[in-house]
């Protein structure tokens, strides 16, 4: 008896934000399809080598993952990242921006300091501008054979981005602005054999998001605003990252996939 396998052999991915959460589950997942894969962290150094070890990252005859430490508030961050990763591996098949922050504290509009909006929207959509530049210049450079894509490029947004978040105008906005530029760029680069897609997550269970998510009364409601009544796991959020990066995907292009146990069509 034989499967369908979901498989990247041969093909190198870059994911931004791969420490922890989503990323570092999508990167595990990565691994485990064949691919090499480099992957991007702020702070979390050990977690960081720790998971490039798991994913196959040193010894001899290994190298098939790799942990970059990179900074990424500008256009510039994005471009420098994708700039090791094709060092390092000699090619770029890839591109997952699954990095971003979320000011957990509340703050209405009336009272959001300017600073927390310009920082939110330069990690969450200038370096993102930054690393999908870089990226497709590698992608168009390569040969494509017929019927093949010549790279991918995932989008990581928000139920957020589409519903609206109170008191989180900042994330809200910069997310929204990553399901247009999925659009954007859909319509600029599948006839290049460039498949540009948008995976939209509800609540996750991150560090990111813990705080939400264990508060008793917020968490409670969180909950049973979900119609699967619990949050995803990180690895359910990999998962559909990793299909639309594979030839089971291949006439997918422009989508924003919602991966939030219904709770994008509710409330």
């Amino acid at each position: 008896m034989t499967g369908v396998s979901l498989v990247l052999d041969g093909k190198v991915a870059l994911i931004s934000g791969g420490s922890r959460g989503i990323g570092a589950e999508t990167v595990r997942l990565f691994t485990e399809a064949g691919a090499r894969v480099a992957f991007s962290y702020r702070e979390a150094r050990v977690q960081a080598e720790a998971l490039a070890e798991e994913c196959g990252g040193t010894g001899p005859g290994r190298g098939r993952c790799v942990a970059i430490q990179q900074e990424l508030n500008t256009p510039g961050d994005g471009r420098a990242l994708v700039a090791v990763a094709v060092r390092a591996f000699g090619r770029l098949d890839i591109l997952v921006a699954n990095h971003g922050i979320w000011p957990a504290a509340d703050a209405p509009i009336a009272q959001m300091a300017e600073s927390q909006w310009r920082q939110t929207l330069a990690v969450n959509l200038d370096a993102v501008f930054g690393m999908v530049q870089a990226a497709v210049g590698q992608m168009e450079g390569q040969p494509r054979l017929a019927g093949e894509a010549r790279g991918h490029i995932v989008l990581i947004s928000s139920t957020a981005g589409q519903r609206g978040e109170a008191n989180h105008a900042d994330y809200a906005v910069s997310k929204g602005a990553l399901i247009s530029l999925t659009k954007s760029l859909s319509s600029e680069l599948a006839p290049k054999g460039i498949y540009v897609n948008c995976v939209a997550p509800g609540w996750v269970n991150t560090e990111m998001s813990a705080a939400a998510l264990d508060h008793p009364k917020q968490g409670a409601k969180i909950a049973a605003d979900i119609p699967l009544g619990r949050a995803a796991s990180p690895r359910e959020i990999a998962g559909p990252v990793l299909f639309l990066c594979t030839p089971l995907a291949g006439f997918i292009s422009g989508e924003v996939l919602n991966v939030n146990g219904g709770a994008v069509l509710v409330g």
